[in-house]
């Protein structure tokens, strides 16, 4: 049985390490290369040298965890992305999904939920941890009882799940930014949320927007 190849970009050497054993102590699991920063794994990578999962850490100099993501979904979008952090931060979660990530960990994470993850995404589902769950549970009173969405609330979602601005979301609806605001608003008060956060997070569990 082939196994998952596997890439670590992270620039401490010694949590990279860890990781190396940790993986190799999966069966079905391998280590392909490692890299100490975005711009080497941009440089070591080829398509005969391309990983199924790239674990990502995310605060790196130069060239973050941000911009590796943006880069490999242009350049390699079959390759699965796992980011790394220290930090609970839902918003920030929430921009690299919009990159195409399938899994978010925080680097202090057990062993066994780690595992957890690479078997998720490397079946091609998609892992977040238990602070996102909670994010979307206090985001919504009733996530999925009868809202009804119309075409113009479903078009807006999936825009606001990218990178426009309302501005710019209004010049892609050809409607004006007042008439944006109000389908924002409108949407707030149907779906119980209070930012955009909320919005793009009801967006996803509700498969408006794909990941």
């Amino acid at each position: 049985m082939k196994k998952t190849s596997i890439t670590l970009v992270d620039d401490h050497r010694l949590f990279r390490s860890g990781l190396v054993s940790l993986i190799r102590s999966f069966e079905n699991y391998e280590v392909l290369f490692e890299a100490g920063s975005g711009l080497e794994f941009c440089n070591k990578i080829s398509k005969k040298l391309q990983p199924d999962i790239v674990l990502l850490d995310l605060n790196m100099p130069g060239m973050d965890g941000f911009q590796t993501s943006v880069w490999i979904k242009q350049n390699y979008p079959e390759t699965r992305v796992i980011v790394l952090s220290m930090f609970e931060d839902a918003e920030k979660v929430l921009a690299m999904v919009r990159t195409g990530i399938k899994g978010y960990l925080l680097k202090d994470a057990d062993p066994s939920e780690f595992k957890t993850a690479l078997d998720c995404v490397s079946n091609d589902n998609v892992y977040f941890p238990p602070f996102v769950t909670r994010y979307l549970a206090a985001s919504f009173s009733n996530p999925d009882s009868g809202i009804s969405l119309n075409k113009r609330e479903i078009e807006f979602l999936k825009l606001a799940g990218s990178e426009l601005t309302y501005k710019e979301i209004a010049s892609k609806m050809c409607v004006s930014l007042r008439t944006v605001d109000g389908y924002r608003d409108q949407l707030f008060m149907k779906l119980n949320v209070k930012n955009r956060v909320g919005l793009v997070l009801y967006a996803i569990k509700n498969k408006i927007l794909e990941i």
